[in-house]
This record gives structure tokens, sequence and C-alpha cells, in this order.
């Protein structure tokens, strides 16, 4: 069974950055799309950044230029790379694989 598991949310403060990790397991993950999606409280879950398996990537607008999303297969992570963070990223983060498999979320707060 598939299993991902996100990384590195915390609590920063406006303009800093975080690193966020998903460490998937299964074989299917070098011919996966994956994404990062984030959810505020009340608000829906949305796109924020996916790579294919090719390495194609494509970006919320509201975090084009700030974020930047990568895998690596051979270590089956996929990261987020969030730089000039500012309070309305402040969300849960969730890893997702394909389109049947999410992980629990990694909290990430940024303080004005």
């Amino acid at each position: 069974q598939v299993q991902l598991v996100e990384s590195g949310g915390g609590l920063v403060q406006t303009g800093g950055s975080l690193r966020l990790s998903c460490a998937a397991s299964g074989s299917i993950f070098s011919i996966t799309t994956m994404g990062w999606y984030r959810e505020a409280p009340g608000k829906q879950r949305e796109l924020v950044a996916q790579i294919s398996r090719n390495s194609n990537t494509n970006y919320a607008d509201s975090v084009k230029g700030r974020f930047t999303i990568s895998r690596d297969n051979a270590k089956k992570t996929v990261y987020l790379q969030m730089n000039s963070l500012k309070p309305e990223d402040t969300a849960v983060y969730y890893c997702r694989m394909g389109i049947s498999y999410w992980g629990k979320g990694t909290l990430v707060t940024v303080s004005s």
C-alpha cells in the first residue's frame, strides 16, 4: 500500500523560507504526477504546485516565482521549496501522488 509522509512544516516569519518534503513508498512514484496542495481553515483545498513524471511543472498564480517543486525519483521524494513566505501561505500542506493518494499534511504558519 502507498504511504506518503510529509515533513518540514513549521512557523516562520513573513519573508522567510521553508522546504517541505514528501517521502513516498511504492514503485509507481517515478511515473506518477506529484503535487502539493494546501488547505486553510474554512477554505477549500487548492493546488499549489505539481510536477509530472517528465518533470513538467505548474504552479498556482499566487506562488509563482516564490515556490519551487522538484522531485528525486531515486529517493522517491518530492519537495516544495517555499521562499518569500506570506501570511496568506498559512495552511496545512498536503502531498498527493497521482489522483488517488494523499499524505496527512504538514502545517505551515507564517507570522505577520
